[in-house]
């Protein structure tokens, strides 16, 4: 039996849709690796506000990237690692950080959005920017996500135990030869990549979300540091899926689709 064009057009349409369904399912899982034990420590340190301006500082990121023409990862990475040196640094010196970190996070996202629209074939899509486009994740950029995704999930298995300590108690961390400072630094550096590799996913405006929630959701379960971080993973993969599902069945936005379903999985502890 000779296969009609209509016929074709179908089978090759759902190639299509489950090629990007799985690209997109395997981004939300790869992104979840890290966020479960960098959100732990965020939830751990108080860091919700620090994460939520080094996001923010991704849009300018994504201007910077546009006006000399380098990659939108390269460009965010820069800006979300600079904005998050500045903040750790004010940190350190003993700034009133809540008012420092409400000036840097807004001005930073203002600074963005304007210079973006000075590029006029970006401002449609500059809600891709500000929420995520999970949908369009490309190979090149799955394989991107999953890179730094195992970047930060390495670096934080090869600092644990100083991370840990240096959280807890500083005056023990200096007393056990560990610079808090140091270890403060390797916070930053994770949160500047994770900050960089899911702006495609969700969006600089709801990554900070994707690091507390799932964390806050574990942390009633958790008995040890451990065992919260790899619930936390846990939990936000199953909700990077469920969002997904979520977007497909309501045809909802996926980026907040993600998110509300990690507020539902708070919900279920």
């Amino acid at each position: 039996m000779r296969m009609t064009t209509d016929m074709r057009i179908t089978i090759m349409s759902m190639i299509m849709l489950d090629d990007f369904l799985v690209r997109a399912g395997l981004a939300g899982l790869g992104l979840s690796i890290a966020t479960g034990p960098l959100g732990a420590f965020v939830v751990w340190r108080r860091m919700a506000y620090f994460g939520d301006a080094t996001a923010h500082a991704a849009v300018l990121g994504v201007a910077l990237a546009l006006a000399t023409d380098l990659p939108i990862l390269a460009g965010t990475l820069v800006v979300a690692g600079a904005m998050a040196m500045t903040v750790a640094s004010l940190a350190a010196r003993g700034w009133a950080m809540d008012t420092t970190l409400g000036v840097l996070s807004h001005s930073a996202l203002a600074f963005g959005m304007v210079a973006i629209s000075f590029f006029p074939a970006v401002r449609t899509d500059l809600s891709a920017y500000l929420f995520g486009d999970i949908l369009a994740v490309g190979r090149a950029d799955l394989a991107l996500i999953w890179a730094g995704a195992l970047a930060v999930a390495a670096l934080l298995a090869w600092r644990w135990q100083r991370l840990l300590t240096a959280t807890l108690n500083e005056d023990l961390a200096h007393a056990s030869g560990i610079a808090p400072d140091r270890e403060r630094l390797v916070l930053v550096i994770a949160l500047a990549i994770v900050v960089a590799v899911a702006l495609k996913v969700v969006g600089a405006l709801l990554i900070a979300a994707m690091l507390i929630i799932p964390a806050a959701a574990a942390r009633a379960l958790a008995r040890t540091p451990e065992t919260m971080a790899v619930m936390a993973s846990i939990i936000g993969a199953l909700a990077s899926l469920a969002g997904l599902l979520l977007s497909l069945w309501r045809d909802t936005p996926t980026g907040p689709s993600i998110v509300v379903a990690r507020r539902g999985c708070s919900f279920c502890r």
